[in-house]
């Protein structure tokens, strides 16, 4: 392979994983598909900041809303089939803390 088609490719994967809350909250839709109070409290992250990275991974095609039309109306975020082609490496970086990373200061 052409290794100046792979580098591009490769920072922009990075660029976007290392965005502030975006791979937590990749990591957070592994669970399935959430609505935005049940992201927002289980990250503990402001309101703005969570809309700004959802609609970022909207962009990307890594995450999915979908409207569900009911009194009141219901949005859930899902992670699409980009997204969860994440999962092994979320595994692989979950499985590498847990032997490696000190969480004590």
């Amino acid at each position: 392979m052409d290794q100046k088609k792979i580098c591009p490719r490769f920072e922009k994967a990075l660029k976007i994983l290392n965005h502030s809350w975006n791979t937590l909250l990749i990591y957070q839709l592994l669970e399935g598909p959430q609505r935005y109070s049940t992201i927002k409290n289980q990250l503990g992250i402001s309101s703005r900041v969570l809309t700004e990275r959802l609609k970022e991974l909207e962009i990307e095609q890594i995450v999915k809303r979908t409207v569900i039309p009911s009194t009141p109306v219901v949005i859930e975020y899902e992670l699409t089939e980009k997204g969860h082609a994440l999962t092994p490496v979320l595994k692989a970086i979950e499985q590498w803390s847990s032997m490696w990373v000190n969480t004590e200061e």
